[in-house]
Parts: structure tokens; sequence; C-alpha cells
């Protein structure tokens, strides 16, 4: 089984995210790939049997703009078959806007004919100890859903 992890990150809290996730994903034997948003063609998801997007989000509910090509691309993409999720690190300052990249890079997953293997996860700055629990959580689900799949 294998997944690819593409980050977006201002701040490094992003990056942390998708590591705390790669280290869930590799501890079950799963190979992973790890990009970053804009130095990802969207295309090579579909190579990958779990597809993981940790976006940021940025000032007032906008999406990282190194990944608005990535975001756009992604509705167009058919990654039939292949199980993805979506977890990002925010700012609770930003009250309503906190985190919305995650449920907006879903509904770009939804678009692509992809499974959903996990409800998206919302990190507020960098994960600590509860955080890296729900985001172990987080990526055995999405183990599960690609071995029932299969």
């Amino acid at each position: 089984m294998n997944a690819h992890v593409v980050y977006a990150t201002i701040t490094g809290n992003n990056e942390d995210v998708a590591d705390v996730i790669i280290t869930a994903l590799k501890a079950a034997h799963v190979t992973v790939k790890k990009t970053e948003i804009s130095q990802t063609e969207v295309e090579e998801l579909a190579e990958s049997d779990i597809a993981v997007v940790v976006p940021y989000t940025y000032d007032n509910g906008s999406l990282p703009d190194e990944g608005l090509d990535f975001f756009e691309e992604l509705a167009d993409v058919d990654l039939d078959n292949v199980i993805y999720g979506v977890a990002g690190s925010g700012d609770t300052y930003y009250l309503d806007d906190f985190c919305v990249a995650v449920p907006k890079f879903e509904a770009q997953f939804a678009k692509t004919h992809a499974i959903k293997g996990a409800e998206g996860v919302k990190i507020n700055l960098r994960p600590d100890e509860k955080d890296t629990l729900t985001l172990n959580a987080f990526a055995q689900q999405l183990i599960k859903a690609a071995q029932a799949r299969s």
C-alpha cells in the first residue's frame, strides 16, 4: 500500500501535521511520498492508494497562494478508487475562518470520484500530544478504508 501526502506551510505547522501523519502511515508499513503542494501535479495522486492534503488557511479564510493551481486542477482529475483525507493547521484566532481550507479541499476531492477515508482534522497551530493522537487515528482510518476497498 502506498500514500502520497501533500502539504503547504508558511510557519512549519502544517509540515509538522504532515509528518505526524506520515509517521503513523509508515508505522503501519505504508510506503509514503511527501511533497510540497507547489511542487506536486494533481495527477500524481492517482498513483496512490491513499492521498492526503495538508493545507493551511491564510488570513481570513484564503487558501494557500502556492496551492491555488493544485486546488483548481484537483476538481478535474479522476481519482476513482483513491482513498483521501484532509488535515490542516490553522489559528483559532480567526474564529469562523479557522481551518476552512480543510472542508474546501474535501469538497474538491469529492469532485474527483475519490473515496473519503476519514473526516477532516483541524489542528490549532502546532500539533500537541492530543493532536498527535487524533492524527494517528486519522491515518488509521485512511488505512482501514484502503484495506476495505481492496
